[in-house]
């Protein structure tokens, strides 16, 4: 370990396992699509692995559904309704076209067989049961669904329904669904596991998820299809293998099987071009600093949340860790406090930077101590 010390900072040289740098070595060339659009993403780190007219507005047809479910993931967050709350269906919900449930007018129904009922068989009819549950019409929920499209930086994304249905003024992108894919795994895991369930039977009725990866990749656990003759078939698949999850988007193929393969395609080359790479994990103790005037002159240092990178895989060259440190730190400090960076480089080029923060407080020292720091530190700048 190299040690530089000066009186504006103090850098110190982590040990970092021999790893791959990005851009390292040539990496294979994206598979070619047959879509309109695509997108892909490492799902952890949020790195885009290969797009293709991303940002293009789209039809999302029942790709809709997804944020269907996750306006209705916050209600059931903040308790303003409960899987086993009875909904009643409404003349406009049982009357809806396309794909459906098969719910029937004037019955109740469960919360969770509507959420069921939208993820698996695709129901437009459970789409506008729970939308009016939650918000007393579909209106009102599409004005939810497009206040947490903002939320979530879906800037190209506008909603007119909760199921999907042809509207001009209803629209989305390749980016916007990567984005909301990865809001629905890792801020609802409880209810993400739904979009992996292969069948759901209602009201004696069988129907299958027409995600077709579920029944041809074990690693492929959801989330949806979409299809109308304006927005082709399209589909959003996730995939967890090891430490990486990838999210595919795939808009304006031409058929059920085409929108499964080239999916599949964009999965599975980004899994062999790449990886996720954990150097760090929350809370790893990664060095010390002095601190003045304080009950303790230590403090240890690390990160406060897990640092990954998405790495080209099977590239030999490393990258080099370095913390960097606030010059002469004073207490008082409190754990989480930032007080310097953590900088991850290949070569010379900055691959990531997370904030350093104490691991620790640190008290304040008497008086009598903080003065002989002080002096400390004053003959240390004089004759430094």
């Amino acid at each position: 370990m190299k040690r530089f010390v000066s009186r504006l900072v103090a850098t110190v040289t982590l040990a970092l396992a021999a790893t791959v740098a990005p851009a390292a070595m040539p990496q294979p060339q994206p598979p070619a699509i047959e879509a309109t659009a695509w997108y892909l993403m490492d799902a952890r780190t949020g790195t885009v692995l290969t797009q293709k007219d991303a940002d293009k507005r789209v039809p999302p047809a029942s790709l809709t559904k997804m944020m269907t479910t996750y306006v209705a993931d916050h209600a059931l967050k903040e308790g303003r309704i409960h899987m086993g709350d009875p909904v009643m269906i409404s003349e406009k919900a049982w009357k809806q076209e396309g794909s459906r449930m098969f719910v029937q007018v004037g019955t109740q129904v469960s919360v969770e067989d509507l959420f069921r009922g939208i993820v698996i068989q695709s129901g437009n009819d459970a789409s506008v049961a729970i939308a009016e549950h939650i918000a007393g019409s579909e209106e009102q929920f599409a004005s939810l669904m497009n206040q947490y499209a903002q939320k979530l930086g879906m800037t190209n994304t506008h909603y007119r329904n909760a199921t999907g249905l042809p509207d001009p003024e209803h629209y989305t992108s390749a980016h916007d669904l990567a984005t909301l894919a990865r809001a629905i795994i890792f801020e609802f895991p409880e209810n993400y596991r739904y979009y992996a369930e292969k069948e759901f039977t209602y009201n004696g009725i069988t129907q299958p998820n027409r995600n077709l990866l579920l029944f041809r990749d074990a690693t492929v656990d959801g989330l949806k299809t979409g299809h109308t003759e304006e927005a082709g078939y399209c589909l959003v698949a996730s995939a967890n293998r090891g430490d990486t999850r990838l999210v595919a988007v795939v808009m304006g193929t031409k058929s059920e099987e085409a929108r499964a393969t080239e999916t599949a395609k964009l999965i599975n080359w980004g899994y062999n071009a790449f990886e996720t790479y954990a150097p760090y994990a929350a809370g790893t103790l990664l060095g010390e600093a002095t601190v003045w005037m304080g009950k303790t002159d230590k403090v240890a240092l690390g990160v406060n949340e897990d640092v990954t990178l998405t790495i080209p895989r099977g590239a030999h060259t490393g990258l080099a860790a370095a913390i960097t440190v606030q010059p002469e730190l004073r207490a008082p400090l409190k754990k989480g406090d930032r007080i310097g960076s953590l900088v991850i480089k290949s070569g010379e080029d900055v691959v990531l930077e997370k904030p350093l923060v104490a691991m620790n407080d640190v008290e304040e020292a008497n008086i009598f101590v903080r003065f002989w720091h002080w002096l400390k530190l004053l003959f240390s700048g004089l004759f430094g």
